[in-house]
C-alpha cells in the first residue's frame, strides 16, 4: 500500500515526478564516486586521519555554505540555482581524474570541497522547494519518496560503482559519473518550474540576522533541528573504509567490498520506511531511535565478520530513512513560509555538522586505540539520547501528528 501511495503521488505531481528522476541520477552519480575515492584512498595507503577527513570534507562544505545558501535560495529562481549548481558538480567530478599520487591529495581536498558544496547546496533548494509545490498532505509522503530514492540511488550506486571500480578502473568511474551529472543537467533544463523567489529589499546581513530573531521567537524550530541532527551518526563512511582495511583486504577486494557494504544498508534505507509507514507517530518515533541505536550495536557485534556485517547493515539502515524524513517533516511543517530556504539551510548545517564531527571523530577515536567496534557502540548511543530528547520535546512543547 505504501508502494501504491508514493506511485500515486508522482503520477499526480509532474514537477516533483521529474525532480525525482533527476534527483535519482544526481544521487547515483554521488554514491557512485564515493566508493572510487576511498578505493583510491585506501590504494594509497593513507592513515585513518586522511581517511576520516575525507569523510569529513564531505559534510563540512555544508556547514560553511549553510549562513548564506539559505538566503540565496530565498532570493534566486529555484532552477536557474539548481543548473549552476549542477555544472560544478560536474567540472568538480570530471576533474578527479587527476588525482594519481598521495602527492595530490591536496587537489583531492579541493575537489571534494566544491563537489559536496554544490550537492549539499543543491539538496537544501530541493528540500525547501518541496513545501512550495506540495499541500501540506502530499509533503510527509514527498520526503519520504526522496529518502527512499536517495537510499535506492545510494545502494544501486556503490554497488555498481564497487564492480566498475573494480573491473574497470578508478579513472573509467570517474568519467561515468561525470556523464551522469551532464545528464541531469539536460533533463533539469526541461523541467517547467514556476516558481518565483521572494522579493524583499533586505540585505544578506538584514536576512540572517531576521532569521535568528525568528528562531528566537520560535524556540520549537530550533529544537527540531537539534533533533535531525542525531542523523549525523549514521555518517558511517570512514568507519566503513576502516573496517575494509582492517577486517577483509584478505578476502575480497577493497572496491568490492566498500560497494557490497554501503549497498547493503542501503538496501535497509529503502525497506524501512515501507514496512514502518502505517506506525508514524509522534511516539511511535521515540522507540524508532531506540531501535537504531539497537542495530548499530548489533552491527558492531558482528563487525569482525564480513557475511554478517553485511546483514547487519541491513538492519543498520532499516530505521534511518524513517528517522530522517519524519524528523525533516516536523520542521518543515513548524516553520513559516517565509523562511523555508533559510531554516531548511540552517537545519542543513546542523546536520552537516554533526556528520563531520562524527568522521573526525572516527579518525581520532580510531588512532586513540579505540577500536572499531567501541566506535560502532558509541555512535549507537547517541541514538539513546536522541530518543531521551524527542519525549522530553513531547512533554514539553506542543508538537502535533504530522499527518493533521
Amino acid at each position: 500500500m505504501a508502494m501504491k501511495a508514493y506511485i500515486t503521488l508522482l503520477k499526480s505531481e509532474k514537477t516533483l515526478r521529474r525532480l525525482s528522476s533527476i534527483q535519482l541520477i544526481t544521487y547515483f552519480a554521488a554514491w557512485f564516486s564515493n566508493v572510487a575515492i576511498y578505493t583510491l584512498l585506501l590504494n594509497m595507503k593513507v592513515s585513518p586521519e586522511i581517511v576520516a577527513f575525507v569523510a569529513m570534507l564531505h559534510f563540512l562544505a555544508g556547514v560553511i555554505q549553510a549562513p548564506f545558501s539559505g538566503t540565496i535560495i530565498d532570493r534566486v529562481k529555484p532552477k536557474t540555482l539548481m543548473l549552476l549548481l549542477i555544472t560544478i558538480e560536474i567540472f568538480a567530478t570530471f576533474s578527479l581524474i587527476f588525482v594519481n599520487t598521495i602527492s595530490d591529495l591536496w587537489l583531492l581536498y579541493i575537489l571534494i570541497f566544491f563537489k559536496m558544496a554544490a550537492a549539499s547546496f543543491y539538496f537544501t533548494t530541493e528540500m525547501s522547494l518541496l513545501p512550495k509545490i506540495l499541500d501540506a498532505s502530499k509533503l510527509q509522503k514527498a520526503n519520504e519518496l526522496h529518502s527512499i530514492i536517495w537510499s535506492f540511488s545510494y545502494t544501486l550506486g556503490m554497488a555498481v560503482s564497487g564492480f566498475v571500480v573494480y573491473n574497470l578502473g578508478i579513472k573509467v568511474a570517474f568519467s561515468i559519473d561525470g556523464l551522469m551529472f551532464v545528464m541531469a543537467f539536460f533533463m533539469l533544463r526541461k523541467v517547467q518550474m514556476e516558481i518565483e523567489p521572494i522579493h524583499n529589499n533586505e540585505n544578506l546581513l538584514s536576512m540572517m540576522r531576521d532569521t535568528f530573531s525568528y528562531l528566537q521567537k520560535n524556540p520549537l524550530a530550533m529544537h527540531l533541528m537539534i533533533l535531525h541532527s542525531f542523523l549525523g551518526l549514521t555518517a558511517f563512511d570512514a568507519l566503513v573504509a576502516l573496517m575494509v582495511d582492517k577486517y577483509y583486504a584478505g578476502i575480497i577486494a577493497t572496491s568490492l567490498a566498500l560497494g557490497l557494504l554501503h549497498s547493503s544498508r542501503a538496501i535497509g534505507l529503502v525497506i524501512g520506511p515501507i514496512f514502518l509507514n502505517k506506525y508514524l507517530k509522534n511516539q511511535f518515533i521515540v522507540y524508532v531511535f531506540i531501535f537504531q541505536a539497537v542495530a548499530i550495536m548489533i552491527w558492531a557485534l558482528f563487525m569482525h565478520d564480513f557475511y554478517l556485517s553485511l546483514v547487519a547493515s541491513v538492519l543498520v539502515g532499516f530505521f534511518t530513512t524513517t528517522l530522517w524524513s519524519y524528523t525533516y517533516t516536523l520542521l518543515q511543517k513548524n516553520i513559516q513560509e517565509k523562511y523555508y530556504g533559510r531554516i531548511v539551510a540552517y537545519n542543513d548545517m546542523l546536520f552537516l555538522g554533526s556528520a563531520a564531527l562524527t568522521s573526525f571523530m572516527i579518525g581520532f577515536l580510531a588512532t586513540n586505540n579505540f577500536t572499531l567496534e567501541s566506535i560502532a557502540t558509541l555512535m549507537g548511543l547517541g541514538f539513546i539520547v536522541g530518543a531521551i530528547y524527542f519525549q522530553w520535546l513531547l512533554k514539553t512543547k506542543n508538537i502535533g501528528e504530522i499527518n493533521r
